[in-house]
């Protein structure tokens, strides 16, 4: 004789991993990148869109003078970034989503300036930021465009790093 009845099913809900804590960094990273944003399609000063951002929920948890160097000095040295990355890109920086621009300039300011940053360290964080706020595809783009231009800017890191080819 069998028995009918059946075993119940014990099912455990689903655990949703909680995100990692976002560093102070990468806050600021994404505080300047929102000023960049407001900058390149405004063409707003400097100093009203910092203003504008300390009032924002969560400013506390930044690298203020990370995100101050950032924002201040990717204005400031615009010129000279967009030449910088003008090498590596397919259009005129001007014709990029202002995001991608942003990304792109961020990146670029920290290889130029933030040397104690490794390269990798500052292409992934401008891939991340990329992939939370550009495009589908934006962070392949970013990458590749940044990984050439750290050629431009620390070569002797990237020989390096990249076995000395």
């Amino acid at each position: 004789m069998s028995d009918d009845k059946k075993t119940p099913t014990v099912t455990t809900p689903a655990v949703k991993k909680k995100a990692p804590a976002k560093s102070a960094r990468r806050r600021s990273r994404e505080a300047a990148l929102q000023g960049l944003y407001q900058w390149l399609v405004s063409g707003e000063d400097g100093a009203v869109i910092e203003a504008h951002l300390r009032e924002q929920d969560g400013f506390g948890k930044l690298d203020k003078p990370h995100f101050e160097a950032l924002l201040h000095g990717c204005i400031q040295e615009a010129a000279d970034l967009d030449a910088v990355l003008a090498r590596h890109v397919d259009r005129k920086t001007t014709e990029l989503s202002p995001i991608e621009h942003g990304v792109l300039m961020i990146g670029a300011y920290e290889l130029k300036h933030c040397v104690d940053i490794p390269y990798k360290v500052a292409i992934n964080e401008a891939v991340e930021l990329a992939k939370s706020f550009g495009g589908t595809d934006g962070h392949k783009y970013v990458n590749g465009v940044l990984d050439r231009a750290a050629g431009d800017l620390r070569p002797t890191e990237v020989q390096a790093g990249r076995g000395g080819r």
